[in-house]
C-alpha cells in the first residue's frame, strides 16, 4: 500500500513539475535558449494566483488571470530580451535570462515584500479517497487532471493543427518556413505565450498546495526544470513529461529510503549525474 501511495504523491508532483519544464523544452526547442528567466513567470503566476483568489474568491478566475498575465510577461520578455540578441551565441542569452531572472527576484521582494503571501481562505482543502486507501486534497487532484489535459491538449496542438506544424518547421528550417509564408515572430511569440502561460498556471497550484508565494519560489523548481529537460532529451516534450513523472516518482520514494544520505532537491541532481553518466543524451531522447 505505501508503494501506491508514493507512486501517486510522485505522480503529482511530477505533473507539476512537467508544466514548469514543457514552458522551458517550447522556447529550447525553438530557439535553442535556455531560458532561466522563466522561473520569474512561475513565481509570478503565483503572486497573480494568491491576489486574485483572495480578491475574487474565484480560483478559476485566478488562474486566468495567472495565464495571461505570465502569458503576456514572456511575450515581452522574447520582444525586449531575446529577439535582438538571436544572432550571437546562445551563452549570451543565457546570462541575460539569469540577470532577468535575478531582477525580477528583486522586483517581486520590493513589491511584495520579503515575507511572502498567503491565501485567505485557500480553496480546495478538502481530502477525499480513492479507491478507498489513497487520500488525496481537491487541490491534487484538479492539478495532477488539469495538468494532463493541458498537456494532452498541447501535444494534439503540436501534431495536428496547423499552428503547431508551423511551430515544427520553424524549429527544423526558419528561412525555409519563412519562404513558405510561415511569420517567425508570429510562431515564437505564440511559443513564448503558451510556454509561459503554463509556468503561470504551475505557479498558482504550487502556491496553493503550499499555502505559500515568496519571491525566491521559482529557484528550486527551475534547477530542476533544468535537470528534466536534460533527462527527457533536449527539446523533446514527449521526453519532458515522462521525465517529470520519473523525477517526482523518484523523489516521492527517496524522502522515504534515502532521506537519510540525500535531501529531496539534491535526488533531481543525483538523478541527472547518473543519467549523464549512462546515456548524456537523455533518457527518452530519440536518435
Amino acid at each position: 500500500m505505501l508503494f501506491i501511495e508514493l507512486v501517486a504523491q510522485g505522480l503529482v508532483q511530477g505533473s507539476i513539475y512537467a508544466l514548469i519544464a514543457l514552458g522551458l523544452t517550447l522556447v529550447y526547442g525553438l530557439l535553442r535558449i535556455l531560458h532561466i528567466a522563466h522561473a520569474a513567470l512561475f513565481t509570478l503566476g503565483g503572486y497573480i494566483g494568491v491576489l486574485a483568489t483572495n480578491a475574487t474568491g474565484s480560483l478559476t478566475l485566478a488562474c486566468i488571470f495567472a495565464m495571461l498575465g505570465a502569458g503576456i510577461v514572456g511575450v515581452i520578455i522574447y520582444r525586449l530580451c531575446y529577439e535582438p540578441i538571436l544572432r550571437q551565441p546562445p551563452f549570451v542569452a543565457l546570462i541575460a535570462s539569469i540577470g532577468l531572472y535575478i531582477a525580477f527576484e528583486e522586483a517581486f521582494r520590493i513589491i511584495f515584500g520579503a515575507a511572502g503571501l498567503t491565501y485567505d481562505a485557500p480553496p480546495l482543502q478538502q481530502y477525499v479517497s480513492v479507491f478507498g486507501s489513497l487520500h488525496f486534497s481537491l487541490a491534487e487532484l484538479v492539478v495532477m487532471g488539469s495538468s494532463l489535459a493541458i498537456i494532452a491538449a498541447l501535444g494534439y496542438l503540436q501534431t495536428h493543427t496547423r499552428v503547431g506544424i508551423a511551430c515544427q518547421a520553424t524549429v527544423s528550417d526558419p528561412q525555409m518556413a519563412q519562404s513558405f509564408g510561415i511569420r517567425l515572430r508570429t510562431v515564437r511569440d505564440l511559443n513564448f505565450f503558451v510556454g509561459s502561460a503554463l509556468a503561470g498556471f504551475a505557479g498558482v497550484w504550487v502556491a496553493l498546495l503550499n499555502n505559500l508565494v515568496e519571491p525566491t519560489m521559482g529557484s528550486v523548481p527551475s534547477y530542476k526544470a533544468l535537470a528534466i529537460i536534460v533527462l527527457g532529451g533536449m527539446g523533446s516534450v514527449r521526453g519532458t513529461l515522462l521525465a517529470s513523472l520519473v523525477l517526482g516518482v523518484a523523489e516521492s520514494f527517496g524522502t522515504i529510503y534515502l532521506d537519510q544520505w540525500l535531501d529531496r532537491n539534491a535526488i533531481a541532481f543525483a538523478l541527472l549525474i547518473l543519467v549523464l553518466m549512462v546515456r548524456p543524451q537523455g533518457l527518452f531522447a530519440r536518435r
